[in-house]
């Protein structure tokens, strides 16, 4: 099943996926912009992974530090980072190179501690869409994002369903692509994850307790091309859903 969580006439719904846009708890039935999209489920802690695509490291392998990891690169983020499907993303004045990451989000569905790769799938309650920008001005190392590429507010994109994970066969074989107006520009496969969902909840959970809500965003492939204000930025993944965002400038926010 494919559901979401949105604002509509002055409440919060759960809704899920319908022939003409979504439909709520109630019955009532609406297009896609007659609502507010909200994340599709209560979000805990966002976990993110840098550079675990193989192809991604290439694409940046002149600007990395480090090319090779004994471990997986993750870091975390604020709840302020977090917008829904359709939103708006603020691109700061000034800035020379902004761009998205098309993401697999696996969220926690069960509280994990000390978790084995054989056990770990069990854990995950099901996936959704991630566009996580960053703005490579700021980066003070490629190999070490800093707070302010990656955890400004409304800079990570998240939904529109939350899949359950019994209808994703197999979460390590989805076509993943983005599109800036209408035209593709990045596109890969969750097959080339250098570190796999098991593994990453093994790594994550031997140190950290996760709990339901929690989120793994997994990664982006090569492809991440700058963004400017006007842009339409459509992230999608075969089987999950296709997640739509909009560049704007800082007058938008009044800044």
């Amino acid at each position: 099943m494919k559901r979401a969580r949105v604002a509509y006439g002055g409440a919060i719904h759960h809704a899920c996926k319908h022939p003409a846009g979504l439909q709520l708890a109630d019955g009532r039935v609406l297009s896609e912009d007659a609502v507010v999209w909200l994340p599709p489920f209560e979000v805990g802690t966002i976990i993110a992974l840098g550079l675990n695509y193989a192809d991604h490291v290439k694409e940046l392998s002149k600007e990395l530090t480090v090319t090779s990891q004994d471990e997986p690169l993750a870091f975390l983020k604020s709840s302020s980072s977090l917008i829904g499907h359709r939103a708006q993303t603020r691109r700061p004045e000034n800035v020379v190179f902004m761009h998205y990451e098309c993401e697999l989000a696996v969220v926690v569905g069960r509280t994990a501690k000390n978790v084995k790769r054989e056990e770990a799938m069990q854990y995950v309650k099901g996936y959704t869409v991630a566009n996580d920008y960053a703005i490579r001005d700021y980066l003070e190392n490629y190999y070490r994002p800093n707070l302010r590429v990656k955890n400004r507010d409304g800079s990570t994109v998240l939904g529109p369903w939350l899949v359950d994970a019994a209808d994703v066969p197999d979460p390590h074989a989805l076509a993943l692509r983005t599109l800036v107006n209408g035209k593709v520009t990045q596109q890969g496969n969750t097959r080339d994850l250098i570190s796999n969902i098991p593994t990453l909840i093994e790594y994550l959970s031997s140190f950290m307790t996760l709990s339901p809500g929690d989120v793994i965003l997994t990664g982006t492939p090569d492809g991440v091309v700058n963004v400017n204000v006007g842009d339409e930025v459509v992230t999608e993944i075969d089987g999950i859903g296709r997640l739509v965002n909009t560049i704007v400038s800082d007058a938008t926010f009044n800044r």
